[in-house]
């Protein structure tokens, strides 16, 4: 998948992933960066244009990020060592490397004849001697066999078909003196046992292997994703060869280079002459880099500027100690599957059930780091077009660092000026990113105000008004607005002869705000039916705080239940507004059963629907937070 920015039209604009616009913004800030050179010992690599530029970032979901000259073919030269050495250890064994190959740094040049004293083994395999060494442990029956096999391998890796740039393979053929040299060197201490030429005729086709970026970052990812490539699901090498890999990438991928490397990047990685850089971040995602130009140690100039930042504007170093949760995401779903306490009228309801898609919700959990929130906001991001609202709850989330803030920081900027709303629940547990929201905001000319909010249900209940008042009723209109006896749910049914029985029994009263209407371990002595005003039904956590249950507004009736089985009451309900309701009595209710037995029974059945209504919605928000 490829995420793209979509044409201007006009002032239309596009909500777009706050990744990709940092990848942007990085290829902008360094393709005017024009130190290096160009490699010219072999002829065919000096082609190459000192502009092209790609930036490649791959999911182990099999997502790329991607900008600059991302398909521009060029040859993966010293990339391969690595694929091409976890190739020779599934071959051979770990074992037989090692007897021929080390391990160990040089913090020599790439072509630095580095053998150890005595044996005459290459230190490691990622110097021209450990990597032709490499070459001759390819297990083939023939030295056709072990070039189709060396190809299909590489292909696996990159998820498509590669094939060699024959003209660069014949420039590194008629040119590969030193590596010749190095060749038959290896044959003298046995380290070859056979003719060096055939190795070192493979060595300089797998170095002639033309790739793109983009596939640069899936062959990482590949390895980061423990040897499957993440789109095709296809094993490219076994799960036990991915850290002896890996490993040998961070001392010695990057040649005399690799100290400093890895001191302020902090990844494995590789490096070639045509110009890419590949890293791997274990366990998260890989990094492809495409710049011509390079330094003197052969490392692309542009590649490892990015790399560099990259590493450090999202937290990227495999030794920051963190608190990985395997799964951010708790949870996720819309307000069409689960709403406030706020209960609602029917016309309410209904309308919730057709655009409540359009606030989604994300419980998030343990650590944000780059890793755990990038699939969040790219989820969020393709979703854009589909929703108004989206409401993040930190209430889990355990610490939130500061590439996972910026990254937040930005996507709420981002929802902001394509018309969208974007929210926090308990993000004052999280005061670094807070605070740096509403700096951003306030250097706009924005209000922070709403923003955050201490609890989901009131966040939950301000995103259904905002929602209802977008696409039809206002709420704010419910708390000021008049109920009939008649417009009564708990009523449905009953034609004007019976309203006008169970008026008989009924008496008018009235409470001040803030006033219980009814107080929990009282005796149910009646029932209510709301005219006007709300009132929301409370429970006190040990905390000793109240813990709204539910919010009540004109047409609903509350104390019912207890009413009928005639128990204690099990909750305070309290009045939010000036309330005016009837209230009925156990002793009426009770004369209604007998003077009118129908009117009960219909209150009796409305009661009981109301309640298989509120079990069924219960039943549907526990499949909803399942992902």
């Amino acid at each position: 998948m490829r995420v793209e920015r979509a044409p201007s039209a006009g002032n239309t604009r596009r909500f777009r992933s706050p990744i990709q616009a940092h990848l942007e913004a990085i290829h902008a800030r360094y393709a005017g960066l024009h130190e290096g050179q160009v490699a010219a010992y072999i002829p065919e690599l000096a082609k190459a244009n000192p502009d092209w530029f790609a930036i490649c970032l791959a999911t182990n979901d099999g997502y790329l990020y991607e900008i600059g000259d991302s398909r521009q073919p060029f040859t993966i030269q010293s990339i391969s060592k690595p694929f091409v050495y976890g190739l020779a250890i599934e071959d051979r064994g770990r074992n037989t490397v090692l007897k021929r190959i080390g391990v160990e740094p040089t913090g020599d040049a790439f072509n630095a004849i580095s053998l150890e004293s005595g044996s005459g083994r290459p230190l490691n395999p990622m110097i021209n001697a450990g990597a032709i060494a490499a070459s001759s442990l390819v297990a083939g029956h023939s030295p056709d066999d072990a070039r189709a096999r060396l190809l299909t391998v590489l292909s696996t890796y990159a998820g498509r078909p590669l094939a060699v740039d024959e003209a660069v393979y014949e420039s590194e053929r008629s040119t590969g003196h030193r590596n010749r040299a190095i060749g038959h060197m290896l044959r003298n201490f046995d380290i070859i046992t056979e003719d060096p030429d055939s190795a070192l005729d493979l060595y300089f086709r797998q170095c002639s292997v033309a790739v793109t970026c983009r596939d640069l970052a899936f062959m990482a990812a590949t390895l980061a994703n423990g040897g499957v490539h993440p789109l095709s699901g296809e094993r490219a090498i076994h799960e036990d060869v991915v850290p002896d890999v890996l490993s040998v990438m961070t001392t010695c991928g990057m040649y005399d280079f690799a100290g400093e490397w890895v001191h302020s990047v902090g990844m494995p990685a590789k490096s070639g002459i045509g110009g890419g850089i590949l890293g791997v971040l274990p366990g998260q995602f890989g990094i492809g880099v495409f710049s011509p130009l390079l330094d003197v140690h052969g490392n692309s100039v542009r590649g490892v500027a990015v790399c560099r930042e990259l590493s450090r504007d999202f937290g990227l170093h495999f030794l920051r100690a963190t608190r990985l949760s395997r799964s951010v995401l708790r949870s996720a779903y819309g307000l069409q599957s689960i709403r406030s306490k706020t209960r609602r009228s029917d016309a309410e309801r209904r309308l919730l059930d057709s655009v409540g898609a359009r606030g989604a919700v994300y419980e998030l959990q343990g650590d944000l780091v780059f890793c755990t929130v990038e699939a969040v906001v790219r989820r969020i991001t393709e979703q854009r077009e589909g929703i108004d609202l989206v409401l993040l709850d930190l209430q889990r989330v355990k610490r939130t660092d500061g590439p996972a803030a910026q990254m937040l920081r930005d996507l709420c900027l981002e929802a902001r000026a394509d018309g969208k709303s974007l929210l926090f629940v308990g993000a004052e547990r999280q005061p670094g990113l807070l605070r740096g929201i509403e700096e951003a905001l306030a250097e706009r000319g924005e209000s922070a105000r709403g923003l955050n909010f201490r609890d989901l249900d009131r966040a939950l209940e301000w995103c259904e008004e905002q929602l209802l008042r977008r696409y039809g009723t206002a709420t704010a209109a419910s708390a000021s607005a008049s109920a009939t006896l008649a417009s009564q749910e708990i009523c449905r049914g009953l034609d004007e002869d019976a309203l006008a029985a169970l008026r008989a029994q009924l008496v008018h009263k009235q409470f001040a705000p803030g006033e219980l209407v009814i107080r929990i371990g009282d005796i149910a002595e009646a029932m209510y039916f709301l005219l006007e005003g709300r009132v929301s039904v409370l429970m006190t956590r040990d905390t000793g705080e109240p813990q709204r249950l539910t919010t009540l507004s004109p047409g609903m009736a509350f104390g019912e239940l207890a009413l009928v089985t005639r128990s204690r009451r099990s909750a305070d309900v309290r009045a939010d507004t000036q309330v005016d309701c009837y209230v009925l009595s156990a002793e009426r209710f009770d004369q209604l059963g007998e003077t009118h037995p129908a009117v009960k029974m219909k209150l009796l059945e409305n009661m009981l629907r109301q309640a298989v209504e509120v079990v069924a919605r219960l039943n549907q928000e526990v499949v909803a937070r399942q992902l």
